[in-house]
C-alpha cells in the first residue's frame, strides 16, 4: 500500500508460537486482548500523504541508479512475518555509531520507520519518548529508523526541536525499510526478547497510552 497511511493493528494469534491452544497462558492471552483493544486516539481510521508514493519512487529511483522494478521484488520476498525472527540490520545514529538490531537481543524493541515529513509520524514521536521513559534500558528500547534522504541534517533538528532521547538511525537508501515491507509510514514491529516480531503496527499511536505499556508489559515476560 503506497500514498497511504493506514491506523491498524494487524495480528494473529497462531503467529505466536506456543505448544497449542490448552497451554497458551492467562498472560498470552490477556496480550492479544490489549492488541485488539489497543486503538489510536491520535488519528483518525484513515489518513492520506499525498507525497508518500512520489517520495518512495524517488527514493527507489536512487538507489545506484536502479530502477522501483529493480528494488520491489525484492522486498516482497523477503517481507517480514509475525512470528518469525527480525532481519538484523546495522544502522548509523545522530553520532555516526552503527547501532545493530542484534546487540539488542534480550531487551523489547519498538522498532518505527518514519520520516520528518510524515504528519502521523511527527504526531506519534512525542507518546513514544513517554513510553521511553515508562522502562529502563535494560529491559526496552525504542529504534526510530529514519527514512529522510537528507538524514542528519533533517533528523537532529526534529529530535532537538522535540527533546527526543531514543536512538533515530538513517536508513536515507530506504533498503532496511524494504527489507521488512514498510511501504507505508509510520510503521512499527514490535520485536520481542528472543529477536522474533510479534506484532505489526500500522500508522501513528499514541503510545502514552495504558494500553501501550502494557503491551510492552506483556512482551518482557518469559
Amino acid at each position: 500500500m503506497r500514498g497511504r497511511v493506514t491506523v491498524g493493528m494487524k495480528g494473529n494469534r497462531d503467529s505466536i508460537p506456543h505448544k497449542d491452544d490448552s497451554q497458551l497462558s492467562d498472560s498470552g492471552l490477556r496480550w492479544h486482548e490489549l492488541a485488539r483493544e489497543f486503538i489510536p486516539s491520535l488519528a483518525s481510521s484513515t489518513l492520506m500523504i499525498a507525497g508518500t508514493a512520489v517520495f518512495l519512487m524517488v527514493v527507489l529511483v536512487g538507489i545506484g541508479g536502479a530502477a522501483a522494478a529493480d528494488i520491489l521484488p525484492v522486498a516482497e520476498r523477503h517481507a517480514v512475518k509475525l512470528g518469525e525472527l527480525a532481519p538484523n540490520f546495522q544502522l548509523r545514529d545522530l553520532n555516526g555509531r552503527m547501532v545493530a538490531l542484534s546487540d539488542l537481543r534480550g531487551k523489547v524493541v519498538l522498532l518505527n520507520f518514519w520520516a520528518t515529513w510524515c504528519g502521523p509520524c511527527r504526531v506519534e514521536m512525542p507518546a513514544m519518548e513517554q513510553l521511553y521513559q515508562t522502562f529502563p534500558r535494560k529491559d526496552f528500547e525504542i529504534l526510530a529508523v529514519s527514512t529522510d534522504a537528507q538524514g542528519v541534517a533533517s533528523t537532529r533538528p526534529f529530535q532537538q526541536e522535540n527533546h527526543l532521547t531514543f536512538p533515530i538511525l538513517h536508513d536515507s537508501d530506504f533498503r532496511v525499510g524494504l527489507t521488512y515491507g514498510a511501504r507505508s509510514l509510520p510503521m512499527t514491529f514490535m520485536v520481542d526478547r528472543q529477536g522474533v516480531i510479534r506484532h505489526q503496527v500500522f500508522g501513528a499511536r499514541d503510545w502514552g497510552a495504558p494500553e501501550a505499556q502494557q503491551l510492552v508489559q506483556m512482551l518482557m515476560k518469559p
